[in-house]
């Protein structure tokens, strides 16, 4: 079976406007902190549909992340893949904390993806150009309440549609 059939609509939806905020121009001064917005929008689908959206799509994500930033084939997959699978071990426990808990572990999400990252980018020679390469750490875990209450106010409105 396909797996992107198996996925709900607002997933969806959320991921293709997680990608479009991710390459929307944003000024030289703010673009280094810009949100690791797929990364947001996967966890929490992660945390809400364990069972529909886990590796597999996350993996898919970070390939369509990869050919979007022209960046290594694989190295946005692999590390999305890789916090996929911390949420799908630790969202049972995750779900119940409160979101500046959960922002927490969202800060230390990204900055594992980030620090894969920065190691394959510097395994091929391109090392980060200055220390703002963390600041989406921060950003993220600030958004992550925001993110959160939007994804949560979509699902219900497209489980009570299903009724």
């Amino acid at each position: 079976m396909n797996p992107w059939m198996a996925i709900p609509a607002p997933v969806l939806l959320s991921l293709l406007a997680a990608f479009a905020l991710t390459i929307v121009p944003l000024p030289s001064a703010i673009a280094p902190a810009r949100p690791e917005w797929v990364l947001l929008v996967l966890v929490y689908w992660g945390m809400a549909f364990p069972r529909r959206v886990g590796i597999l799509v996350a993996f898919l994500a970070g390939l369509f992340l990869d050919v979007l930033q022209h960046q290594l084939l694989g190295q946005n997959a692999l590390a999305m893949a890789l916090a996929m699978f911390i949420v799908l071990q630790i969202y049972p426990r995750m779900r119940v904390h409160p979101l500046w808990q959960q922002a927490v572990v969202v800060a230390f999400l990204v900055g594992l993806t980030r620090l894969l990252n920065i190691w394959i980018q510097g395994a091929i020679g391109f090392p980060p150009g200055s220390g703002l390469y963390w600041s989406p750490i921060l950003t993220s875990a600030l958004l992550w309440p925001l993110v959160y209450h939007i994804l949560r106010d979509a699902r219900r409105r497209w489980l009570l549609h299903l009724t």
